[in-house]
């Protein structure tokens, strides 16, 4: 910050954030006319030129009137933001160059369409991926922050696809690196810093709006505030609420680590942490405005104190608005699914319609449709209004995404051309004067009822003490020498026996000292031997954990390569079993035909019996000549699909089969139902045909392995869904597959069942029945198959449910310790944390974070050595993502850092 100016801080002058204003409006000005925004054959003509955003004319603070209502006009700036490549991308797309190409000396960026053809636009600022933090506040929020601490309200929000970093640029602590720091946390440095905290006032609101329900971040609790807006003004204010008053900036830090905890978050394909709303902070400063009073006051040298002081204080009101948007998504791509399938559709709306009011507002239109959505009309404000706003697109490089790409780049040209109308928000504070004049005059009136009480008591004291003085005078003047005499004669025979008795009293407490002294040096002696022996247990210990080190690297040496050797057989096996599996669907696919083609000849039987030969035997001849090509067509076409059967025989038929007598039939039977319900679409017309009832029934009643193997399948295959999840449940589906699970030993069988219960430990509305029917524990009690597959699904179940009860922790709804950990889950948790397959161990280090993450599980985590792999993982995971979960949890954790020094780790 620049020193030198007009600005306050602990009531002395000093330069405001003006020194830099200056030249960074001027590299965002530079863009103010882009008549080449786009070079697709396009321009920008539209956008104009914008003079400087920081104009507030002398006149305003000179006059009498408190502020220009005509305003000062200026366009919203727009800075776009590449993310650089993070691990996925270098993998997945290491033979594909990047979809853009920045070129920040000529603010650039140019998008591939393909390998010979580009587009060009410009903005205001290009960011490249190796751009600091601190570059992009300054180009991006600093001069909105300045406009604020000169009486403007200002607005500066990240738009983007999700998972390109916008919350890393806006709300990052940096509480590992200082330079990590976001626009939030440097906004509020600089605003701390130029405003004086006895005169001025900087108070924060943090809210998040989430499935249009606008909620408090500082107070769950509030979870409906209502958005009100002034009829004449068209202010838009949110008086339910919460307003907290910052006096430091780390009473600001914590909280925004508080509301960051009540921010609801997902994990998805794209992002393991997407924010699933949007968050608003706002910073509401009031300043007083001393320089005017002291100009007035020059002006008129012969005003007396008294009328100084009847001048109201001029009060400038600024808001700063940060949004950080949640990240706009395609299903196909995040994967989403049930409750946060429709979040993203939420989010989705919110981002659409915030896009139909941009594009309304950049081609002029009467019709600007900010009611569509809360978030339109919390931001109204901010484009279109009397707010200074600067936008940050954040972009990823990978071309697989280029269709989001390109859909925040023409978001942020589109922005580009919105004009608003800047407004000093200055006004007399006449409450402050009246306050201050009723102080002075109490102090008046008290202090001339002190002054006349106080003469009154000196004037009784005075002459009540002289009345005194001159009878006692009078009366002891005969006998004054005698009594001076006889107290010094009795005063020194006092002093006498007073030392004899402290001369007793020392030599006395000589004796004592001496016993005290010989006992502390043999104690002394006492505890030197006693260190002497830790000392050489401690160097005997050292040494032995020097050789046990040397003895564990060897043996991770031996058995890594032993992995390795078991990985290549395995992946024989897994081929092979494939080939098996394969063979089996055709096998199956051409018995159900025959099957089909046996149940038509006994129809026609029968109607043999009942009608005449020459008329049934023509239907026999119809049928046959209609099952024969198909037969054939199977034969020469390498079988018929499952699909083309499901719409041949029809789904009653095919579920009455699951009923059969004969084994071989309602096994095969039983395969084709599996295949059915292994695609969505057939999903719900086997539910509505009650084949969930009938698979269930069927587990519970055969005992062939086939039939429980392939059953269990088809069952976790409609347990993706979360209405079949309930009915699963309801219909003694969890006891049945524990049942199966305790009875079976084929480890595929094992598999399919733990697949099952994995997918309804998802969700979050069935945790406690689950549990209660013995979910957990079947879950367990299949580890000790020890099959990969079979310890990758259980794994996956447990990091399911620890999720769910993560999250009903964050939420408020849970409280207590894990069911996992009650169910005696931790030991195994523990023991497979580093196992060396990577699905089991990527399912169990996700476990082990969500359970740290609620702090009543900290303490049965330290004594079940879960704390020494939440360290590992937050250090040696392979997954940032995880690295850095686990790292944000152990920090957050008061338990478990005070164990941390305890055994004085430092971390």
């Amino acid at each position: 910050m620049a020193s030198g100016g007009a600005n306050y801080r602990n009531g002395t002058q000093r330069n405001s954030l003006k020194g830099t204003t200056t030249a960074t409006d001027r590299q965002l000005s530079m863009n103010s006319n882009p008549s080449k925004a786009a070079l697709k054959n396009k321009s920008l003509s539209s956008v104009g030129a914008s003079s400087g955003l920081r104009k507030s004319s002398p006149g305003s603070l000179g006059g009498g009137t408190a502020k220009d209502d005509a305003g000062v006009p200026g366009r919203v700036r727009v800075a776009v933001r590449l993310r650089p490549r993070n691990a996925e991308e270098s993998v997945a797309d290491a033979d594909f160059a990047d979809c853009v190409e920045l070129q920040p000396e000529f603010k650039r960026l140019k998008l591939r369409k393909n390998n010979w053809d580009t587009d060009t636009y410009e903005f205001d600022e290009v960011l490249t991926e190796f751009a600091s933090q601190k570059r992009v506040y300054e180009v991006v929020a600093k001069p909105v922050v300045e406009s604020v601490l000169d009486g403007y309200n200002g607005t500066v929000m990240a738009y983007g696809q999700t998972g390109t970093g916008k919350t890393y640029t806006l709300g990052r602590l940096g509480e590992e690196d200082t330079a990590d720091r976001g626009i939030i946390v440097r906004a509020m440095e600089d605003i701390l810093a130029d405003v004086s905290l006895e005169s001025d006032s900087v108070s924060v609101s943090y809210l998040q709006l989430y499935m249009e329900s606008l909620q408090d971040l500082l107070d769950p609790t509030n979870d409906n505030i209502s958005i009100v807006e002034d009829p004449k003004s068209g202010d838009v204010s949110l008086p339910g609420a919460t307003l907290v008053e910052i006096r430091d900036q780390q009473s600001f830090l914590e909280l925004l680590q508080l509301g960051e905890a009540h921010r609801y978050a997902a994990n998805t394909r794209l992002n393991t942490e997407s924010s699933r709303s949007h968050a608003l902070l706002m910073v509401h400063v009031k300043r007083s405005v001393k320089g005017r009073e002291l100009a007035h006051s020059s002006q008129n040298g012969n005003s007396t104190n008294m009328a100084k002081s009847l001048r109201p204080t001029l009060v400038r009101k600024g808001k700063l608005v940060v949004v950080d948007l949640a990240g706009s998504e395609r299903i196909d791509k995040s994967g989403s699914e049930g409750h946060t399938l429709e979040e993203a559709k939420s989010i989705n709306l919110s981002l659409s319609a915030l896009g139909k009011c941009i594009n309304a507002l950049a081609e002029n239109s009467a019709h600007v449709p900010v009611r569509d959505s809360k978030l339109t009309r919390l931001l109204r404000d901010s484009f279109g209004g009397t707010a200074r706003t600067s936008l940050v697109i954040t972009i990823g490089p990978s071309p697989r995404h280029r269709g989001e790409t390109t859909s925040t780049i023409m978001f942020g040209q589109r922005a580009m051309k919105v004009e608003n109308m800047l407004k000093l928000k200055e006004e007399f504070d006449y409450k402050s004067l009246a306050r201050k004049l009723d102080i002075q005059l109490d102090k008046l009136i008290m202090e001339h009822e002190r002054k006349q009480k106080a003469f009154e008591e000196e004037i009784e004291r005075i002459t009540t003490d002289t009345q005194n003085q001159i009878s006692e005078a009078e009366r002891n003047y005969a006998d004054a020498m005698e009594k001076e005499r006889l107290k010094y004669q009795k005063d020194y025979m006092e002093s006498i026996k007073k030392l004899e008795e402290k001369w007793m009293m020392n030599q006395h407490k000589l004796g004592e000292r001496k016993d005290q002294m010989a006992s502390t040096a043999e104690e002394v002696a006492e505890l030197q031997k006693l260190l002497s022996k830790e000392t050489s247990l401690r160097k005997a210990a050292e040494e032995e954990v020097n050789n046990l080190k040397s003895q564990l690297a060897q043996l991770k040496m031996s058995e890594a390569s032993a992995n390795s050797e078991i990985l290549k057989l395995r992946k024989m096996l897994e081929d092979e079993a494939y080939r098996k599996e394969k063979l089996e669907g055709e096998i199956s696919m051409l018995q159900t035909q025959l099957l089909q083609l046996s149940f038509e000849a006994d129809e026609t039987r029968r109607r043999l019996d009942r009608g005449g030969p020459g008329k049934v035997l023509g239907g026999l001849d119809s049928l046959i000549s209609q099952v024969r090509p198909q037969v054939n067509d199977s034969v020469n076409e390498e079988k018929a699909s499952i699909a083309n059967l499901f719409e041949q025989v029809g789904l009653q038929k095919i579920l009455s089969l699951l009923e059969a007598e004969d084994a071989d039939v309602r096994i095969h039977a039983v395969k084709v139902v599996a295949n059915l319900a292994a695609e969505e679409s057939n999903q719900q017309k086997i539910v509505e045909a009650g084949g969930l009832t009938s698979l269930l029934l069927l587990l519970g009643s055969s005992e062939d392995e086939m039939i429980h193997r392939v059953a269990a399948g088809a069952i976790a295959n409609l347990a993706m869904n979360e209405t079949n999840q309930e009915l699963i449940l309801s219909e003694g589906g969890i006891r049945l597959l524990s049942i199966t699970a305790a009875n079976a030993e084929d480890p595929q069988t094992l598999r399919m069942v733990a697949g099952a219960i994995a997918n309804l430990c998802g969700n979050d509305k069935l945790q406690n029945k689950l549990r209660d029917e013995g979910g957990i524990k079947a879950l367990l009690g299949m580890v000790k198959c020890g099959h990969p597959d079979v310890l990758a699904q259980v794994a996956r179940g447990i990091a399911n449910f620890a999720k769910c009860e993560s999250r009903a922790s964050a939420q408020g709804s849970k409280t207590g310790r894990s069911l996992l950990i009650e169910d005696g889950a931790l030991p195994w948790i523990v023991q497979n944390a580093n196992n060396d397959a990577s699905p089991i161990r990527r399912h169990i280090e996700l476990a082990v974070c969500h359970l740290a993450q609620h702090e009543v599980n900290a303490k049965d985590m330290i004594t079940g050595g879960a704390l020494w792999e939440l360290v590992r993982i937050s250090q040696d995971c392979s997954r940032e993502d995880i690295r850095t979960l686990a790292h944000r949890t152990l920090t957050s954790s008061p338990t478990f850092l005070a164990e941390l020094r305890r055994l004085r780790i430092d971390y």
